[in-house]
């Protein structure tokens, strides 16, 4: 069997065993390294080579983890909740429930969407902001389970397209940099316009979600009392001085396209104002770079994983394998490698780490199969993102569960897992095809 393919399937059959996926990269590249030839000492230091192409994705990752866990240390997530809060309202009676459920709903939206790149906090706003509105989706009358969809829309598309905050990485560091990796030139491509394509499969999802989840739902109203959530209050003059760090931090964004610079900076100002305790400044650092530590190692375990498999010299043989099953169909290519990213980056959690293992094989083959450099990077990009919204083990199902279960009304497998896989990863094929097609 060729190497690469042995490899992938190893990778896929470990993860969905759980064995921790960076173990599961190791012995996966272990195994395509000793049956592509390269013996046990050639595949460790072709691992061990690779590593590098991972480490200012993961110290991005790191730092920004610590900006996201100082900034709701400042109160302003709570304050955010508050504010939520306070604009529904509590009269939810007669008409005004369809108003009060669509404003609700959209500023959700627009809180998620924004967690990526104006506040790039991540996933850490769920906890604190989702809990206290519990009672008030019950009023309403709310399936959490559109809720769910929701906050996954908003954690996913915004780096699917925009080159800023965790886009900036997906995009731009890991998306375009392994797809140079691989032997093609990229130059000066708008990625905006390529991804915005499968990007529209998103929406497409989201609105199918509204349309199918929009039947009130009834749960039990369980108040979460003082000491499973209590909202901080926050003076003005802090309040004033966080959102001033916030747009200092989009601005450096914008202007060194770094999110290492970006986050460091952040973390000074942060430090600097005293809008973080200095005697906690430490433990609030360390424990935010924890948070993000393993998206950072999984995703230097897959450079790794990927400049072993690029070593075996199995990549052509698969290639032309590969193309001898699917015939001359662009249309089936591209269908075949878009399924292939689904069924990795279910297994793997993360499409951040995806893209570097399938970026090796896709390359090659998309340039076997004649795509353009726009719609290489379209097949790729949409591979990798496939799987992040219906996969169990991802960052975009578990934040989601995580503020909505806080009454232990919402089960992740049937209520997050399910909703989002069938409601994004149908419409992301779809559109993944027509940007391929159509580029």
């Amino acid at each position: 069997m060729n190497a690469v393919l042995l490899a992938v399937i190893v990778l896929f059959a470990l993860a969905i065993s759980r064995v921790h996926i960076v173990l599961s990269l190791i012995l996966a590249a272990l195994v395509g390294g000793l049956v592509g030839g390269l013996g046990f000492n050639d595949t460790l230091t072709a691992f061990s080579d690779g590593l590098g192409g991972g480490a200012s994705i993961a110290l991005s990752y790191a730092l920004l983890g610590a900006f996201a866990v100082g900034l709701s240390k400042t109160g302003l997530p709570d304050v955010l909740a508050e504010k939520l809060i306070a604009m529904s309202g509590r009269d939810v009676s007669g008409k005004r429930v369809m108003y009060v459920k669509a404003f609700l709903l959209s500023l959700i939206l627009l809180l998620s969407i924004s967690s990526q790149n104006v506040l790039p906090i991540h996933i850490a706003f769920i906890p604190i902001v989702i809990p206290p509105l519990l009672v008030l989706f019950n009023e309403l009358n709310v399936d959490r389970r559109l809720v769910a969809t929701i906050l996954t829309f908003g954690l996913v598309t915004p780096y699917m397209l925009l080159p800023v905050g965790f886009g900036g990485i997906y995009l731009n560091e890991i998306l375009i940099a392994n797809v140079e990796a691989n032997g093609l030139t990229v130059g000066d491509v708008n990625i905006i316009s390529i991804m915005g394509i499968p990007a529209l499969g998103m929406v497409v999802g989201l609105i199918a979600a509204f349309i199918h989840y929009r039947k009130p739902r009834t749960y039990d109203t369980i108040a979460l009392g003082p000491t499973d959530y209590e909202i901080r209050q926050m003076s003005s003059l802090k309040m004033i001085m966080t959102l001033a760090v916030v747009l200092i931090v989009l601005i450096v964004q914008l202007q060194t396209e770094s999110m290492i610079a970006s986050a460091v900076t952040g973390l000074i100002l942060l430090s600097i104002f005293r809008l973080i305790p200095w005697s906690e400044a430490d433990d609030i650092f360390t424990s935010g770079m924890r948070m993000m530590a393993f998206i950072g190692f999984v995703m230097i375990a897959a450079s790794g994983f990927a400049a072993v498999i690029r070593e075996t010299g199995a990549i052509e043989p698969l290639v032309n394998g590969a193309s001898d099953l699917m015939g001359d169909s662009k249309l089936i290519a591209a269908l075949v490698m878009l399924l292939v990213g689904l069924v990795i980056t279910l297994g793997i959690g993360s499409s951040f780490s995806t893209v570097p293992i399938i970026a090796a094989i896709f390359v090659p083959l998309c340039v076997q199969y004649g795509f353009s450099v726009e719609a290489t990077i379209a097949i790729i990009g949409t591979a990798g993102a496939l799987g992040d919204a219906g996969s169990p083990a991802s960052d975009s199902t578990l934040g989601p569960t995580s503020g909505l279960n806080a009454d232990g009304q919402h089960d992740h497998l049937r209520e997050t897992v399910w909703p989002t896989f069938l409601h994004y990863n149908i419409p992301l094929i779809i559109f993944g095809v027509i940007a391929a097609m159509v580029l």
